[in-house]
């Protein structure tokens, strides 16, 4: 096994490296200690913990507790823990952002943050190989089959992982995994609990033990409830009595406010309770009025954190002023500015209460579950659209342009979107569907998670039909975001049918010229590029264009891209010229309106690349390929989908150069990445082992190409059907290599159906029908 070097060697890496916030020790916080010295146990002989237990009994805090001491522990040689992640688990999504942020603080060899995924496989592999000590914790896990994948080996005793779940499945026992089982304060606990917490903020006077057998019984012993109900007494400096008098004065109407049929971890009630008495105090102490209505929003959020900035973007401002209850009868209708100082003030209200923790004004805000939970069974149901849109709002106005931007905002944003629907549906989908439902699948392809992304946008056009119907512009819309995560999971077929649909709906429901009926065009015409209809492309590229330069003029982004994609068709129907010539205009145009950096110039650089090798113009395609790959590495990563095409096509240059060994090493590198990154079917990968059989050709390897030809045809021939353009071309591969190993008869049966299926498919005078003639001759 390869072990990474030592990183003493590597100054430039930081020590110690920790990822994630690992929550604040909770005030008077109980050790746990059986469960602790079980933990510790299992440690200590090899083995993974996973703590499970309902919601509110303190998995997080126990954990926490370990990784701190294990974190300051002083081993035998001076050191404690060098890496330590804590990484929220209830999405897969989390977990790769916070291995993608460790991955760049190791400065791992060949990764960078670009492309998260494999940024995140790379930093499992460190975790395998390294005698670095590490810990890494996973809280919350919801999904444990979906977190399989990203579950570190922990067999190595440099090495411990550590989840917290609300589930006991028996997945998340044995190999090496043991499961404890972390139940409700026992009263010994809960009375030393709220004894502490009292001590602590010097209001001793207010414990009473009889009083605090009988407060810890009626909130069932649960430490969220015993949190909130100690933050009250303190705060109201209130008397165990007192409380009491007041839970049980609130009692009669917990059963319409929490139906014993919806309380089904069994600690809903003891929670509202207690909670219901918080917010009477926090109306009592905020004198924004804003507290309640942010709580509101808040608990539509994911409960392990979302981005405090949500709420002082203009959408959430302009609401909280229309939702802040007036002061006077008189000003009901007089709604005054709400400034970001006073949604500072009103959140630490909520954190002095402890319905909110938040570190600083600006880390991410959490909320408990269970809290969130009782929060929001306590909104009054006609307010819950208006929420779900302010909130959805908010989303969207602080979403950023490219994933790449910002990975971990993007990260929390989709997954914040995807609780706020759930909590609020169908709010986000009547009368028309948010925009941030959408943006989440944008979002996952931009990050390169493409199979996440047509998971997403199935359920989403299931969702969309149910609700508006299959003809319904929202569905329509939906519909060809599934096409675009088809085609980017290489999923060509399915895309190109799905377009086909999408293009006949839109020009029948909204006529020709209709923005969305162009987009759908535009999308079909590229559709038809993947699947080899040159032809078909080409024509329906060429009306796109002159659509979108009669209605958008020629400097819209939408025309410069249609005029990009029509010069990746000029080339492919063998028209070098005219596709040379439109490449350099759009480069020219992408360099003027978005700068030499934006991503869509980078498409335009590596595109004018292509031409000029196809035209023959070698040395200014070889240089324009190296500045190319030397952009992507550097703005999206080694490993972004963009980086290994460019790659590819640089690998393509090096032999019109004489430079065989050159692109044999790095033809071998770019398959490598694609079976790793896309899978050995996807198309882009079936092009990188059509080349490098290609190259091992040219490198005498002709046994091993013979063999790589072989399959290439075979796989292209079941993935892509016998008329595909790369099904043509490996077969006129394999013909070649037939004839390089002397068996003639074999190479010139291919190179007879080569040529026919060019002559048949693209015309007697294209390029490749010329090859293909030449080569049979």
């Amino acid at each position: 096994m390869y072990v990474y070097p030592s990183p003493v060697q590597g100054p430039s890496v930081e020590w110690p490296v920790w990822v994630g916030s690992v929550p604040q020790r909770a005030a008077a916080f109980q050790p746990r200690t059986r469960v602790r010295e079980r933990a510790e146990k299992a440690r200590s002989e090899g083995n993974e913990v996973v703590l499970s237990g309902g919601g509110g009994v303190g998995k997080s805090q126990l954990a926490a507790s370990l990784a701190r001491d294990l974190r300051d522990r002083k081993s035998s040689d001076g050191q404690g823990l060098d890496v330590l992640v804590w990484a929220r688990a209830t999405e897969p999504d989390q977990i790769i952002t916070s291995y993608a942020d460790a991955a760049e603080q190791l400065k791992l060899p060949g990764l960078s943050s670009g492309d998260s995924t494999t940024a995140a496989r790379g930093f499992l592999k460190w975790l395998a190989a390294t005698n670095r000590r590490w810990l890494v914790v996973l809280d919350d896990i919801t999904d444990p089959e979906a977190v399989e994948e990203w579950w570190p080996d922990g067999s190595s005793r440099s090495g411990w992982v550590l989840a917290t779940t609300r589930r006991d499945d028996a997945w998340l026992s044995g190999r090496g995994r043991v499961l404890i089982r972390l139940g409700l304060y026992s009263s010994k606990e809960a009375r030393s609990y709220l004894r502490g917490r009292l001590t602590d903020a010097s209001c001793t006077h207010l414990y009473v033990p009889d009083q605090a057998d009988e407060l810890a019984t009626a909130l069932g012993h649960l430490p969220l409830a015993l949190g909130h109900a100690a933050a009250y007494l303190i705060n109201k400096r209130r008397t165990m009595a007192g409380y009491l008098a007041l839970l049980h004065d609130k009692s009669s109407s917990l059963g319409d406010l929490l139906p014993p049929s919806a309380d089904t971890e069994g600690y809903g009630r003891p929670v509202t309770s207690a909670l219901l008495l918080s917010l009477d105090a926090v109306d009592e102490a905020d004198t924004t009025r804003l507290a309640r209505p942010l709580l509101y929003l808040a608990s539509l959020m994911d409960p392990l954190g979302h981005p405090a900035a949500l709420w002082t973007t203009p959408p959430a401002l302009q609401h909280l002023r229309i939702a802040r209850p007036a002061q006077r009868r008189r000003l009901r209708r007089h709604h005054p500015a709400v400034t970001e100082t006073e949604v500072h003030s009103a959140l630490e209200c909520l954190r002095i209460y402890a319905l909110i923790t938040q570190g600083t004004d600006t880390a991410p805000i959490r909320m408990h579950a269970l809290t969130a939970r009782a929060v929001r069974e306590n909104i009054p149901p006609n307010m819950l659209p208006t929420l779900a849109r302010a909130a959805a709002d908010a989303i969207g106005s602080l979403w950023p342009d490219r994933d790449h931007d910002d990975r971990e905002l993007s990260a929390a944003l989709r997954v914040n979107t995807v609780y706020l629907d759930h909590h609020t549906f169908p709010a986000l989908w009547q009368p028309t569907t948010h925009p941030c439902i959408y943006k989440v699948s944008y979002s996952l392809t931009d990050a390169g998670l493409h199979h996440q992304a047509v998971e997403y946008d199935q359920e989403t056009l299931q969702r969309s039909n149910n609700i508006h119907g299959a003809e319904h512009p929202d569905t329509l819309s939906t519909r060809h975001n599934l096409a675009i995560s088809y085609r980017a999971a290489g999923r060509s077929q399915e895309a190109l049918k799905l377009r086909e649909q999408v293009l006949a709906d839109y020009q029948r429901l909204l006529g020709p010229d209709h923005p969305n009926t162009l987009s759908a065009r535009n999308s079909l015409a590229v559709s038809y590029s993947d699947a080899g209809r040159s032809q078909e492309a080409l024509k329906l590229h060429e009306q796109v264009l002159a659509d979108y330069e009669r209605l958008l003029g020629p400097d819209h982004p939408s025309t410069v891209g249609a005029r990009h994609n029509l010069a990746v068709s000029c080339s492919n129907a063998g028209r070098i010229q005219e596709a040379l010539k439109l490449c350099e205009q759009v480069l020219a145009d992408r360099e003027r309106l978005l700068g030499p950096d934006h991503p869509d110039t980078l498409d335009a650089r590596h595109n004018l690349a292509n031409s000029y090798r196809d035209a023959g113009r070698t040395q200014e395609a070889l240089k324009l390929c190296e500045q190319v790959l030397a952009d992507y590495e550097r703005l999206l990563g080694p490993d972004h989908p963009n980086t290994i095409s460019a790659r590819h096509n640089l690998a393509i240059s090096y032999p019109d150069a004489g430079r065989n060994q050159e692109a044999l090493k790095l033809f071998e590198r770019v398959l490598a990445d694609c079976e790793r990154l896309l899978g050995p079917d996807h198309p882009d990968t079936l092009l990188a082992r059509h080349n490098l059989a290609n190259s091992y050709r040219d490198a005498g390897g002709g046994q091993e190409a013979l063999k790589l030809f072989e399959r290439v045809l075979a796989d292209c021939a079941r993935l892509l059907g016998p008329d595909h353009p790369n099904t043509i071309s490996a077969r006129n591969g394999l013909a070649n290599s037939y004839r390089v190993e002397g068996r003639t008869q074999e190479a010139i049966k291919l190179c007879e159906r080569v040529l026919a299926d060019c002559e048949r498919l693209l015309s007697p005078d294209h390029p490749d029908a010329l090859k293909a003639r030449h080569n049979l001759a």
